[in-house]
């Protein structure tokens, strides 16, 4: 029998929580509890075994769940809650940035780093620098300064352990789905997806992006797994810290110089 490809049904969410996706997709979700307890009572074992992922969390979900919440009163009103919450961070205007200088909100500061650590649910980090360079960001959403993240997207990211029978450590490295993750492609004025070419020796990489917005501050994440490459170049930005020293300056060169045209 001839594999055509893979079904999967997703479920939809009832007018009255709709904007769940508006939360997943806005890793805000990170740093409130409450925004976080929206999903998890829509099935507690569920949003344990997904990583608290939110966006493959309403993809797994069952309708009937959904269903029941959008008419559970009590869950309504913590729904309200959140959404009014989450409403107010994002449109505030008097900001500390904004109050403190007036004069330069048309500026961009632009945050250049190898991995963020915003959330479990975006496997793009290792360890302390990730997590301090993720709360940077999130500290300057709070704060309101005109900031842009910039970094890779690992769509391996690093190895999964495991131990064999004979004690052996075994490394797996587990694809990532970028559709399964509080991310969003960026798109062109034309609506196509947005790409940039970067030289690395002696061939051209083709990088696209991905957006994980972070409370108010938009974080961009280059990848080079796309058709438009070779084998080898897809794998420059399959694996965090990954390779040899050719293979990390490579991700370097992606980084700075395609970071630059993106902004631009």
């Amino acid at each position: 029998m001839q594999y055509l490809g893979t079904l999967k049904v997703i479920p939809e969410l009832p007018e009255e929580i709709r904007r769940l996706e508006d939360l997943a997709y806005n890793l805000y979700f990170s740093w409130n509890p409450e925004a976080r307890q929206l999903f998890r009572v829509i099935n507690p074992s569920l949003w344990t075994k997904l990583n608290h992922n939110p966006v493959k969390f309403l993809r797994e979900a069952q309708q009937s769940e959904l269903v029941r919440c959008s008419k559970d009163p009590i869950y309504l009103s913590s729904y309200r809650n959140v959404m009014e919450a989450f409403d107010r961070y994002m449109a505030a205007e008097g900001t500390w940035f904004a109050t403190s200088f007036p004069k330069d909100k048309e500026k961009i500061i632009a945050y250049f780093s190898a991995e963020f650590g915003f959330h479990e649910s975006l496997p793009i980090y290792s360890g302390g620098l990730g997590v301090l360079a993720g709360d940077h960001i999130k500290s300057a959403s709070d704060l309101g300064l005109p900031m842009v993240g910039m970094s890779l997207f690992y769509h391996q990211t690093y190895f999964t352990q495991q131990i064999d029978a004979h004690s052996n450590q075994i490394a797996l490295y587990i694809p990532h789905d970028p559709e399964e993750l509080p991310l969003r492609q960026v798109l062109d004025a034309k609506g196509k997806p947005l790409t940039v070419v970067v030289p690395v020796g002696n061939r051209d990489v083709t990088l696209r992006v991905w957006i994980a917005q972070v409370g108010r501050v938009p974080a961009y994440l280059l990848d080079a797994n796309v058709p438009e490459n070779a084998p080898e170049a897809r794998m420059l930005t399959a694996r965090l810290y990954g390779g040899d020293q050719e293979m990390r300056i490579s991700q370097e060169i992606l980084l700075g110089m395609g970071g630059v045209l993106v902004l631009q």
